[in-house]
């Protein structure tokens, strides 16, 4: 986020809080006539939505209609992309995070994200939880290291069984545990809110539910934000749902994401208001 350690960066605002500051309901991202380039091709268009605080919010649609391009652009992922670039305006606690005084590694630390596919580092478990740690300079090894790995375990529901081999390779891990383990290594560095590009897809239904359940503990700390192409989860977990689909630009065969609808998930699964998404919730499409 800004950078405070140079005067002429001092008035923008430091969003950075703790449980318990902002009331319920807050909004953390408000999004206003977002578009995703690769080059000259539009891959999303006229994405606007508003995620609030302790919520778990779910983008849902067919594949290739930009659900992880928009969820990339929450911490500044797509930078990593030569050829990709952002327009509109994206706010996290009214500070734009496309501002040039914006550092992406500490929007990153703030927003963390978790992928689909379980991405344990060829470390220890321990050392796969503190690397965030050590890096951003929260703490570098002893009790206070030791406690930001356990806390960050217990959040990811993990500790148990993981707690007397922390030493062992985290490659070792089953699949949902790794994908746990990869969760806790997000929030070991004390982010605000959680990415998660559908995390539950290259896992077996009771690891699924772990993942699920998870999600319903951890919101009162953080803002989720989900990418599934499964409609049963988004009923399930989410507060909020985004439907996009995809339409068919003239005068070529590519196609550009558009957000068709938001609104709370009860809304969007039982009275819609756009045709489009109940074809897609109901399955006649998708």
């Amino acid at each position: 986020m800004p950078d405070h350690t140079s005067p002429e960066h001092a008035p923008a605002p430091d969003p950075v809080h703790h449980q318990g500051e902002r009331p319920e309901g807050t909004v953390v991202f408000d999004v206003e006539d977002l578009a995703v380039y690769y080059g000259d091709f539009r891959a999303v268009r006229d994405v606007r939505i508003q995620v609030r605080q302790h919520e778990v919010t779910a983008f849902i649609g067919p594949s290739g209609c930009g659900k992880t391009t928009v969820l990339r652009c929450f911490n500044r992922m797509n930078d990593l992309i030569d050829i990709a670039r952002v327009e509109g305006r994206l706010t996290y606690h009214g500070v734009d995070l496309y501002d040039a005084k914006v550092n992406p590694v500490e929007v990153r630390r703030r927003i963390g994200m978790v992928f689909q596919k379980p991405n344990p580092f060829p470390k220890s478990i321990y050392d796969n939880v503190a690397y965030g740690p050590r890096t951003a300079g929260l703490a570098k090894k002893g009790s206070a290291l030791d406690d930001i790995v356990e806390q960050s375990l217990r959040r990811a529901a993990l500790w148990d069984e993981v707690k007397d081999r922390l030493k062992a390779s985290g490659l070792g891990l089953s699949g949902g545990q790794q994908q746990r383990l990869c969760i806790a290594r997000a929030l070991a560095t004390d982010p605000e809110v959680i990415l998660m590009d559908e995390p539950c897809s290259a896992l077996d239904p009771i690891a699924t539910g772990r993942i699920e359940d998870l999600m319903e503990e951890i919101k009162e700390q953080y803002t989720i934000i989900i990418v599934t192409h499964n409609m049963q989860q988004a009923a399930r977990v989410s507060d909020r749902c985004a439907f996009f689909t995809t339409e068919v630009n003239e005068h070529s065969d590519t196609r550009t994401g558009l957000l068709v609808e938001y609104d709370a998930t009860e809304t969007m699964f039982s009275n819609p208001s756009d045709e489009r998404t109940e074809n897609y919730v109901t399955g006649r499409f998708g």
